[in-house]
C-alpha cells in the first residue's frame, strides 16, 4: 500500500505565531486516518495547510506522488484533494442544488452528472434540493458539506470535525457516511474531537499536541493506549 498523501516536517502558522512544528504523517491509499487531540493542538491549521488555505513555512506536502506544497487551494482540489471545513461554510443564500453545482463545476459535465448520484446517497438533501443552504439544520448542513466535497470527485477527503455540535443520532449518521465513503475507496484524513468514534473506524491514527505529532499507531492500538485513554477517552 502506498501513501496518497505524504507530509514531512511541515511548519505553518499565522503572523508571528508558528502553530505546526515539524508535522510528519502519511495517509495510505484507500484508508481512513484519524487525528485526535485537544482544542488548540493545531489540527485545523494542519488541514487548512494541507488544503492550501494556509501557507506552509517549511517542510513538504506530497499528494499522489507530486509535491503540492506551493500549489494554491483550487489546484489541489483539481488534483483530487478536497477539504470539508469545520463549521461547514455553506453558500447560505444559494440552494442545496446550487451549492452542489458550484462544487461540481470543477469537473465540468462529469461533475454535474455526479449530483443525482449524490442526492441518491443523501436522500434528505434530495428533499431539500431547492431550499437555501442557510436554512438547513446543522446535520443537514454537514451532509451537504460532505456531498459538496464529493461533487468535486476527490481522491482524498480532509474532514474537519464533522460531528461537531450534532445530536447523537446525527453523529451516528455522519460516521456511517464517512465509513461508507472509505469503503468506496476514498482516502480520508479525519480530524475529530470525538476521539472514541474516530479511533473506532480509523485504520491508522495520530495524536497531536501543541503542533506536534506525539503518538501514532492503528486506531485500535491508540484506542487502548494508556495515555490516549487518560487524555481523550476517559477511564
Amino acid at each position: 500500500m502506498s501513501a496518497i498523501l505524504q507530509v514531512d516536517d511541515l511548519r505553518a502558522g499565522y503572523g508571528a505565531i508558528e502553530v505546526l512544528h515539524g508535522v510528519s504523517l502519511a495517509l495510505e491509499e484507500g484508508t481512513l486516518c484519524a487525528i485526535v487531540g485537544a482544542n488548540g493542538a493545531g489540527k485545523t491549521t494542519l488541514l487548512m495547510t494541507l488544503a492550501g488555505l494556509v501557507a506552509a513555512r517549511g517542510g513538504s506536502v506530497r499528494f499522489g506522488g507530486d509535491d503540492v506544497t506551493r500549489l494554491p487551494s483550487h489546484a489541489r482540489v483539481g488534483r483530487g484533494l478536497a477539504l470539508v471545513p469545520e463549521g461547514r461554510r455553506m453558500l447560505p443564500g444559494m440552494s442545496v442544488e446550487e451549492n452542489l453545482q458550484v462544487a461540481a463545476s470543477v469537473r465540468g459535465a462529469e461533475g454535474y452528472a455526479r449530483i443525482e448520484t449524490l442526492l441518491d446517497r443523501f436522500p434528505i438533501l434530495r428533499t431539500r434540493r431547492a431550499v437555501p443552504a442557510g436554512s438547513l439544520s446543522g446535520g443537514e448542513q454537514q451532509m451537504l458539506a460532505i456531498a459538496r466535497a464529493l461533487a468535486s470527485g476527490p481522491r482524498a477527503l480532509l474532514l474537519d470535525e464533522p460531528s461537531m455540535g450534532l445530536a447523537p443520532k446525527l453523529v451516528d449518521e455522519i460516521f456511517a457516511i464517512v465509513a461508507a465513503e472509505r469503503a468506496r475507496g476514498t482516502s480520508i484524513l479525519l480530524v475529530e474531537q470525538n476521539a472514541r468514534r474516530a479511533l473506532a473506524i480509523a485504520d491508522h491514527a495520530y495524536v497531536m499536541e501543541r503542533g506536534r505529532i506525539t503518538l501514532s499507531g492503528s486506531g485500535a492500538e491508540l484506542a487502548t493506549h494508556r495515555d490516549v485513554v487518560a487524555a481523550y477517552l476517559g477511564s
